[in-house]
């Protein structure tokens, strides 16, 4: 179980995925470890994975390490639970509605053609921050993990709070569309259930990190995989022209996304990029489980389709767009927790030419 207080938390940190998988190697698909300060039970598998994101409020509840906890905020989605839960997903996802992604669509396209205000680079770098401290152990002391994470979420949420005040002094949404912060203010207010202003700073904080991290680490996976496989990306570019354990009581129980998606036998050749095994229909059984990038149960993310649009929006506009060639060859990626290439994956970008 590791050292005192630390327990496994470090070997995890700093071997991530070599050390997940010698774990489940020795020990199988459910075995005990002690991380964030806890004693914990990791899970994977679909049906195990399965048991636990349909047995929230019966087997389980929800629980953040302590440090996520307290960066993000209490008032955030993931640390409410039951009816409060319950109703903050149903507010958040008005946010993410066909009608919101429709005018989202075209802002997605537009926004990495329009210059960087100046004083975005210090809002990056602090979100960077509060990202690189997010996971630490439970310390506020100066210059602690947690410290420095804190202080870059407070930056955030200064920002935050100039964008809501302006919005509310604003009759009309600017450009002419809402996104998702003016509907999360507007929804709660036409209900009678107004959030206070610390509760829509945390869950505008909780939306840039699920919206940003897992989908800037797709975007690059996908920069990284197309830049590999040129014969992928040419179809691409034509589809276009086309159109049994006992759990002692108050234990951690982590369900492991990357270690379900490792053991899965829904899909042959895990390891080679092919697109088209997405082809197919998902399955109805609990084998649907074996692939759960946006979780699963009450927990599922509220912003999948976001995601999804966002995703696809960002493919064609680079097939049709670009070429590119990886500047130091197939990268070697790390988990932690998100996904991403070790050495930022240097990339040298051209005009396409249209030629195919």
């Amino acid at each position: 179980m590791g050292l005192p207080f630390f327990g496994e938390t470090l070997q995890m940190v700093l071997q991530r995925r070599k050390f997940l998988q010698m774990k489940r190697r020795k020990y199988g698909f459910i075995y005990k470890t002690h991380l964030f300060g806890r004693p914990t039970v990791r899970v994977m598998g679909a049906e195990n994975v399965r048991h636990i994101l349909l047995g929230e409020h019966r087997l389980v509840s929800v629980q953040w390490p302590a440090s996520v906890r307290t960066i993000l905020g209490s008032g955030c989605l993931s640390n409410l639970h039951n009816g409060q839960h319950k109703h903050r997903k149903k507010v958040i996802m008005q946010a993410f509605s066909r009608d919101a992604l429709q005018h989202y669509v075209p802002v997605i396209q537009e926004e990495p053609l329009q210059a960087s205000p100046d004083g975005e680079q210090q809002l990056v770098e602090a979100f960077e921050e509060m990202i690189r401290n997010l996971f630490s152990l439970p310390i506020d002391v100066p210059f602690s993990g947690l410290y420095r994470g804190l202080r870059a979420r407070n930056i955030i949420h200064a920002k935050i709070e100039e964008n809501i005040r302006a919005k509310m002094a604003r009759k009309e949404p600017e450009g002419g569309y809402k996104d998702a912060l003016q509907l999360l203010m507007e929804h709660t207010q036409g209900n009678g259930e107004q959030l206070n202003m610390q509760e829509l700073k945390e869950s505008a904080t909780e939306l840039l990190f699920g919206g940003h991290e897992t989908t800037a680490s797709a975007a690059t996976s996908l920069i990284a995989f197309l830049g590999l496989h040129h014969d992928v990306l040419q179809k691409v570019r034509k589809e276009l022209q086309l159109k049994g354990y006992q759990i002692p009581k108050g234990w951690n129980v982590i369900y492991s996304i990357c270690d379900t998606h490792d053991v899965a036998d829904l899909f042959t050749n895990k390891d080679e990029f092919n697109p088209d095994r997405f082809m197919s229909p998902s399955p109805e059984d609990s084998s649907r489980f074996s692939f759960i990038p946006f979780g699963g149960g009450l927990r599922s993310c509220v912003g999948k389709e976001f995601a999804k649009v966002l995703l696809k929006i960002f493919t064609v506009e680079l097939a049709r767009s670009c070429d590119w060639q990886l500047l130091n060859g197939p990268p070697t990626m790390k988990t932690g927790p998100i996904v991403y290439p070790v050495d930022n994956l240097p990339t040298k970008f051209i005009g396409f030419s249209g030629q195919i």
